[in-house]
């Protein structure tokens, strides 16, 4: 009986405890909703990342310093028209693929020995895919297939120049990837024109 009556002195406080602490951590946890895409959560990079000076110095520096190099100012290859069709939680996938490849067939070629920081800046992109390695694609995959293709397309019939411009847009990359990636994307990520 003691005991029954201690139990009922200590509900309230019981009740008290379990709506003022227990309550405001399960609202606030991070499991996914029901229904709620698991795909979404694998596709955020932290916004740390790209909030270091000495990198992003680096990659702006490499940027300036392959665009004075380019001699095409009509064709972009890092822009807008990359997100043509394509729905908000797919962009961070398409930016990853998009600096994979840029990474690959771009920055690990013969042109790392033409420019400066060209090693670093390739290190740091790969470090960030090697993050998003579990992010997917969600729903239909052909408009970023078309994208992709689209823009190496336009990087082979630029010849020569091609390399030179995807090195001079990693400014772009950066910002875009930054945009895509991140729960809280800076604004106004593009300083080049279309």
């Amino acid at each position: 009986m003691a005991s029954l009556q201690t139990l009922s002195k200590s509900f309230p406080g019981w009740v008290f405890f379990c709506c003022c602490c227990c309550l405001p951590l399960l609202l606030t946890s991070s499991l996914p909703l029901k229904g709620a895409s698991a795909a979404h959560h694998t596709c955020r990079l932290r916004k740390i990342n790209f909030q270091q000076p000495y990198i992003r110095n680096r990659t702006y520096t490499l940027a300036k310093t392959a665009s004075a190099s380019d001699k095409d100012t009509d064709n972009r290859l890092i822009g807008q028209q990359l997100f043509v069709n394509i729905r908000e939680n797919n962009r961070c996938y398409l930016m990853k693929r998009v600096v994979e490849f840029v990474v690959k067939d771009v920055l690990l070629t013969e042109v790392k020995n033409q420019f400066p920081y060209v090693e670093e800046v390739a290190q740091f992109l790969a470090s960030l895919t090697s993050e998003l390695s579990s992010c997917q694609f969600s729903g239909k995959r052909e408009h970023i297939e078309k994208n992709l293709e689209q823009m190496k397309n336009k990087m082979e019939q630029l010849g020569e120049n091609g390399k030179t411009k995807a090195i001079g847009e990693l400014d772009l990359l950066f910002d875009y990837m930054e945009n895509a990636c991140t729960d809280a994307p800076k604004k106004g990520g593009n300083k080049k024109k279309n």
